[in-house]
């Protein structure tokens, strides 16, 4: 057959697992080329937190923590789906620690291990202490030169005036303003407006962190091994022989190429976040692909690619859940992380009525929400309500403190409800001030002494993650009990899809009767995710998208067999 280009590996999507196996690959001396559809790279990725759960690692270790895969596999297995093979959940958690000391042996990126509790610390195996979820140091984006003007910014809730990179400590400092964090603040601005004469040409943030960190580390190591990355062509189609995949047809400047593969194709393009004929079809619980917080190139082509080429599907029903702020004109949900948690505020339906602890894992947060929606109507919106006190200290998605409400941005103006008393508040919202009222007294009433016996808010492991500290004897509670009161639409959403392509425990893609598709595999959201429709801990996204990266182009390429 004749092609216009012959690799060895060509990898489809440019997100930390792609670029990663690709990396692999360059590092065992094959010809690799990677292919993203969009004029920017690093996926959802790179607007991420870039955090990574990676169970016995070295880092780990360090801090004291001596994991057991067994315990993190015993963990894994309760909560995933049950068709999910335990050989695949066995391969995530015994490659982890493997493919994070060769990432850091091979790129400039330094991951620590965060006393970060699993979001299901009680369950057996899971860990209460953390140290499983891991987070990239920032980095110096300069050595990227031309790189740093394409690569995707970071989603607006990781980042500082939607400009400003911010590791995962620095949003403490900020957040609860400890002791310096002023002067911490204007020597970032300083920083960033002072980066001349580049600030003439770019808003982009050359110190990189979080997702921005992560997949700029991994295009330097790229970049000094030569291997080329085509923007803004598209996959159109995988080229099948006999039975196998021997290349692809991708879209590049205007021409459709055929690409040879002489080992394989890897599809890491992302799943179906921003298609919504996709989602109305197969994830009928998140039909909405406004409050997604994917990128706008995740519309499902290379699973359709797949199926194409005999490829089964699983967990098409599934999707990373996630509650949601949504700023009017802006193309994705921002993702409400650490807000839910802090002490007074709650989330309330359109009847003026609790029916969750705020403060659990945003996936689960995001399910009830999506399910509460799907049986009364009267979750999305669902409305976050908080106190004067709140607002003054902390920030509530695009709505920042110290600022007042006429400083705000006018689509954030627009969306905020406010009044002097609660029966002002829900007029505003248009809620029955009578449910609202009752809500907030019964809830007050409990939050005074600590508790919340209707949801247990505060009581995990986890809740208390991102609770003040300050406030006692329950972090994650404190009375509404100062006006004005305040209101914010926040919807079930999600950060993306995550079923797809069905893939063994070596990310080989597979039929229906399980065997696999010669020269064809598939990563991250891609394929169908070894958690099932769970979230064990922060960074079940990425970890096995890196992980089953490094397994994928090793296996490609006989690495070690």
């Amino acid at each position: 057959m004749s092609w216009d280009k012959e690799v060895d590996l060509l990898v489809v999507g440019s997100g930390a697992g792609g670029l990663l196996s690709a990396l692999v690959g360059a590092e065992n001396h094959t010809d690799v080329l990677i292919v993203e559809k969009e004029k920017l790279w690093g996926g959802t990725s790179a607007t991420s937190g870039a955090g990574i759960w990676i169970p016995a690692s070295d880092q780990a270790a360090a801090a004291g923590f001596h994991d057991k895969v067994d315990d993190a596999f015993r963990y894994v297995r309760k909560l995933s789906a049950d068709n999910v093979p335990d050989a695949n959940i066995r391969a995530y958690v015994s490659n982890a620690s493997e493919m994070l000391r060769w990432m850091g042996s091979h790129t400039p990126i330094t991951y620590c291990a965060f006393p970060y509790p699993d979001y299901h610390a009680e369950n057996p195996g899971g860990s209460p202490t953390g140290y499983r979820t891991h987070m990239p140091l920032p980095i110096d984006g300069r050595g990227l030169g031309k790189d740093v003007e394409t690569l995707r910014f970071a989603s607006p809730a990781a980042s500082l005036f939607g400009y400003l990179n911010w590791h995962f400590d620095e949003t403490y400092m900020l957040l609860f303003r400890q002791k310096g964090w002023q002067w911490h603040m204007a020597k970032s601005l300083a920083r960033y407006w002072f980066d001349w004469p580049f600030r003439f040409k770019s808003r982009k943030d050359r110190r990189l962190t979080l997702g921005n960190a992560l997949v700029g580390g991994i295009k330097l190591a790229l970049n000094e091994r030569k291997v080329p990355l085509w923007l803004d062509s598209p996959m159109q189609q995988l080229v099948i022989e006999n039975g196998k995949v021997t290349g692809a047809v991708v879209r590049h400047q205007g021409r459709d190429l055929r690409i040879g593969t002489r080992k394989a194709v890897i599809l890491a393009a992302g799943g179906f976040d921003k298609n919504a004929a996709m989602r109305s079809e197969h994830a009928p619980l998140y039909r909405n692909t406004l409050y997604s917080g994917g990128t706008s190139g995740n519309t499902g082509d290379s699973i359709r690619a797949g199926v194409a080429a005999g490829a089964d599907t699983m967990n098409m029903q599934s999707a990373w859940a996630a509650p949601v702020f949504y700023v009017p004109g802006e193309d994705r949900g921002r993702l409400s992380t650490i807000e839910r948690a802090l002490p007074g505020s709650i989330i309330v339906s359109q009847q003026g009525k609790r029916y969750l602890n705020e403060a659990a894992s945003y996936h689960i947060v995001g399910q009830q929400m999506a399910r509460r929606e799907q049986e009364h109507g009267d979750a999305s919106p669902s409305w976050f309500v908080f106190d004067h006190e709140y607002r003054h200290n902390y920030p509530v998605g695009p709505l920042l403190p110290l600022m007042p409400d006429w400083f705000q941005r006018g689509e954030v103006r627009g969306i905020l409800k406010k009044g002097n008393t609660v029966e002002a508040l829900a007029a505003d919202m248009g809620v029955d001030p009578a449910a609202l009222t009752a809500t907030i007294s019964r809830f007050n009433q409990f939050a005074a002494e600590g508790s919340d016996p209707d949801f247990d808010r505060g009581l995990a492991t986890y809740d208390k993650m991102y609770g003040d500290p300050r406030v006692t004897p329950n972090p994650c509670l404190r009375p509404l009990s100062k006006g004005p009161f305040y209101a914010m639409p926040i919807y079930p959403g999600d950060i993306g899809t995550n079923g797809g392509l069905r893939t063994d425990d070596k990310a080989r893609v597979v039929q229906a009767d399980g065997a696999p598709i010669t020269g064809l595999y598939a990563i991250g959201n891609n394929a169908a995710s070894a958690m099932g429709e769970s979230y064990p801990g922060a960074g079940v996204t990425i970890g096995p998208a890196l992980t089953f990266g490094y397994i994928a182009a090793r296996d490609a390429l006989g690495v070690n067999q």
